[in-house]
């Protein structure tokens, strides 16, 4: 966002913004291939099998599921063995594990490494540019998230109160 009035030009702002917005997608690589795939779906099933929406050979038939929920979050499900950043130790195939993804959040299914990717203005992780300071040093507050379900969509979404 530029700022007319601001000869610095970018003025970050909230990360807010319209509903799958920022260009979710997945940066996949393998020992021999390089790809992406854009996750257009509210539902992205990944795995070999042939109803997989991302189709990976080597892997479990249902690997993941990643699910675009309520909130604007795109949630990892890892149903197959793998690691993700949500935990240092491997899934198996006794538990799912399941992370919420940000931007560079890497997970792997089978022979393949996959990273998640979201243009930052969408990715609702750190408002304003992100932390000043270090951890403990105070950051200003966004707003509440809009109300993603509002049940009629040629309406905008309006933004909730500002938390404290």
């Amino acid at each position: 966002m530029t700022d007319p009035d601001n000869t610095d030009g970018y003025v970050p702002t909230t990360t807010h913004a319209e509903w799958g917005a920022g260009n979710p997608r997945l940066l996949i690589t393998s020992d021999d291939e390089r790809f992406h795939h854009e996750i257009i779906h509210d539902l992205t099933r990944i795995g070999s099998s042939p109803d997989s929406d991302l189709h990976l050979a080597g892997t479990d038939a249902h690997h993941a599921t990643i699910a675009h929920d309520e909130r604007d979050e795109y949630v990892l499900t890892l149903h197959g063995e793998g690691e993700m950043n949500a935990g240092s130790d491997p899934a198996d195939e006794t538990s799912d594990r399941t992370e919420t993804l940000r931007t560079g959040a890497r997970f792997t299914a089978g022979p393949w490494s996959l990273v998640f990717v979201r243009d930052e203005f969408a990715d609702h992780g750190r408002p304003y540019g992100g932390r000043e300071g270090g951890e403990l040093s105070d950051q200003p507050s966004q707003p509440a998230r809009p109300d993603y379900t509002s049940p009629v969509d040629d309406e905008p979404r309006p933004l909730e109160a500002p938390q404290d």
